[in-house]
């Protein structure tokens, strides 16, 4: 998504902040921050797949499990997406399937001698799967949405200035399948300061729309968990609030369990899904959208007016001298003007000038002379008591 107009604005806001002490320089230096979001544009996933599969070996076992896998996987899929039983889905050969399949997705493993036991997400190519189940190449999608990730345990809330299992879990979302185009933050660089849970609060739309004028987005959702652990490394109650805009309107709310720590990943991940169907939902009611007011609008194009051409005037100057010198002087006057081109020679010539007549004589009388209007013409007169032979005149600068 390109880029920024008030990054000079937001640069200085951080000089200005990292002025404030050595603290937040550790904080933006702190190596626990920064988690990259994964890059799914081309994939198609389905989860949650369990297969249980015994053989000769440990190899053999879960190389069985992973076919079970991409068979159920392709069934699965092709059943969402179309929305029909799964048992409709086409039986593709394990060939096939090997040529539609980019990556198997462990979520949980457990291997044995002879045995595997694994719950496991496949991922499809889309470009070589879609029309296989019925995917198309471009759904329709939301404006992009800044996604801020905000946890609260213990009553301190965190968004990604310190790495968190809610973080990870929205970093590891494939999102090729939602329709709302999420614009992710990693925590490294100045994310920490621009993207955080104190900024969730702030209904300010001012900063806000140099913030996501930053990031190129053109409003923001904010995902929050609320952690309550029955006692550290036991159960854990998670309570999910999607909201939308500076204001921070709710869109719903849900619960779920973990059982303990090593659970807690898998809470996260089915957090973000029903997060995710939250904010599509919204999204099709018409509540999830673009706000102009939020989007930075650039400054109209400046117009540069066209240099008109100057019009060019054919006139007719009459001299009138008392002798040759002061004729000649009185033609390299006309030529020492800027634009002036003269025709023919003797009392009488023709002056090409791009001023007109009256702008001709005004020229005229600056350097000294006698001149006058006669209709379209002009007249110069020797002054009384002219020289017989004047100084060449000198070129003056164009005025």
């Amino acid at each position: 998504m390109n880029f920024r107009r008030p990054a000079v604005f937001l640069s200085a806001a951080i000089l200005a902040l990292a002025g404030l002490g050595g603290t937040l320089v550790a904080q933006m230096e702190n190596g626990e921050r920064g988690i990259l979001p994964i890059d799914s544009s081309g994939t198609l996933e389905i989860g949650g797949i369990k297969v249980d599969v015994t053989s000769k070996d440990a190899d053999s076992a879960r190389y069985a499990g992973w076919r079970i896998a991409q068979r159920q996987g392709f069934k699965a899929l092709w059943a969402k997406t179309n929305k029909r039983p799964v048992g409709e889905a086409p039986n593709l050969s394990d060939s096939t399937l090997d040529g539609l399949v980019s990556s198997i997705v462990v979520e949980q493993e457990q291997i044995g001698p002879n045995r595997y036991i694994a719950t496991l997400g496949v991922l499809f190519d889309r470009a070589r799967a879609g029309e296989l189940l019925g995917v198309p190449g471009q759904a329709r999608r939301s404006a992009p949405m800044l996604l801020i990730p905000v946890t609260i345990s213990g009553g301190a809330a965190t968004g990604v200035e310190l790495r968190n299992p809610w973080q990870r879990a929205w970093a590891q979302f494939r999102t090729s399948q939602s329709p709302i185009d999420y614009v992710r933050v990693s925590g490294l660089g100045v994310d920490p300061l621009l993207v955080n849970a104190a900024q969730a609060r702030r209904p300010g739309r001012g900063w806000w729309r140099n913030i996501l004028d930053f990031y190129g987005a053109a409003n923001v959702l904010v995902a929050e968990v609320q952690l309550d652990r029955l006692y550290p490394g036991g159960p854990t109650k998670g309570r999910f609030i999607g909201k939308f805009g500076p204001d921070g309107r709710t869109l719903g709310s849900f619960e779920l369990t973990a059982k303990d720590s090593a659970d807690l990943p898998r809470m996260m991940s089915e957090g973000v899904q029903k997060m995710d169907d939250l904010f599509a939902q919204a999204l099709a009611a018409g509540i999830v959208r673009g706000d102009p007011d939020l989007i930075i609008q650039p400054p109209p194009p400046v117009e540069e007016e066209e240099e008109k051409p100057a019009i060019q005037t054919v006139m007719t100057v009459s001299i009138s001298s008392p002798n040759a010198a002061w004729l000649d002087y009185g033609l390299a006057v006309i030529r020492s003007i800027p634009g002036a081109r003269i025709s023919g020679s003797g009392n009488v010539v023709t002056v090409n000038y791009a001023g007109g007549p009256a702008a001709l004589r005004d020229q005229l009388v600056a350097r000294g002379l006698s001149a006058s209007l006669e209709g379209s013409s002009v007249r110069m007169v020797a002054a009384p008591g002219a020289p017989a032979a004047a100084p060449a005149p000198q070129r003056s600068p164009t005025p």
